[in-house]
């Protein structure tokens, strides 16, 4: 009579293989919290954009140079509220001014810069 081995896995095999699984769903679950941070700083890059663009456009519009000076704005956007801040600096030339635009966001209470965009603007 021969005997038959019993058919299955050992103990080890059985912890081996959840060892494997949860290291694998650990890494998923860190790529999956990246991903979500990526998109949500793309997502606040792309409201400040719009914010910084819109100030900058309300100048152009104004058609009357802007005077030289520092200014703050509230913007917002779908739901965020940024703070945009409008630096007039004097050109070499007397008939452009500079004009930065420096997006920020309220972060853990303090403000975080998202975006600054710059842009000179002439006399018309």
């Amino acid at each position: 009579m021969t005997r038959q081995r019993p058919r299955g896995f050992t103990l080890i095999e059985v912890l081996v293989a959840l060892a494997v699984v949860a290291i694998t769903l650990a890494a998923g679950l860190q790529a999956t919290g990246a991903l979500t941070r990526a998109t949500t700083r793309q997502t606040d890059q792309w409201l400040a954009q719009l914010c910084a663009e819109n100030e900058l456009t309300q100048l152009r519009l104004a058609r009357q140079l802007p005077g030289v000076g520092d200014s703050t704005v509230t913007c917002d956007q779908a739901g965020h509220t940024f703070q945009v801040r409008l630096a007039v600096a004097p050109t070499p030339n007397p008939n452009f001014r500079r004009i930065d635009a420096v997006v920020e966001a309220p972060v853990d209470g303090t403000n975080v810069r998202l975006l600054t965009l710059s842009t000179v603007l002439g006399r018309y």
